[in-house]
């Protein structure tokens, strides 16, 4: 035996106290189905809603607004008041701001022909040096054994 079970569809209708519902919840920044669940409907309703009424994207639009509006002047306000880091987040966040990098240091220094000549002049010398040096550290070749002969003849074939 069926039976029937009771059931009577909620009507959707984008009432005064449902369009506040929706505004306050997207005033508080909500979105989706959290957005859905806080106006007191389900997900499926309000995206139904939605397509049925165009005031229901609007309350929504409307409330995102003046959240983020009243937000705002809180940010602006403290930032008026000193706040650096509010000031520095406004900065990036709505203007695009960056801060620099890298620092550029500019150094501007003269030469001179005559120290540029006696600085050349001092490296030459001190390679000079340091040739003399390794010329007189080195053992003579001569002093260096030769191959043998087998090495020798070994290396030819």
């Amino acid at each position: 035996m069926l039976t029937s079970l009771p059931f009577e569809p909620r009507v959707l209708q984008a009432t005064e106290a449902r369009l506040m519902a929706i505004y306050e919840a997207a005033k508080i920044g909500l979105r989706g189905d959290a957005l859905a669940f806080k106006a007191g409907m389900l997900p499926v309703e309000y995206r139904r809603l939605q397509q049925l009424d165009p005031v229901v994207e609007m309350a929504e639009l409307k409330g995102r607004a003046e959240g983020e509006a009243q937000l705002s002047q809180v940010l602006h306000e403290a930032a008026l008041e000193g706040d650096a880091k509010v000031a520095l987040e406004i900065l990036k966040h709505k203007h695009d701001w960056v801060a620099k990098q890298s620092v550029q240091i500019d150094v501007i220094q003269q030469i001179s022909v005559t120290d540029a000549l006696a600085q050349a002049r001092q490296r030459v010398a001190n390679a000079q040096d340091i040739q003399d040096i390794e010329v007189n550290s080195t053992p003579a070749i001569a002093a260096r054994p030769r191959p043998t002969k087998e090495i020798a003849s070994h290396a030819e074939t």
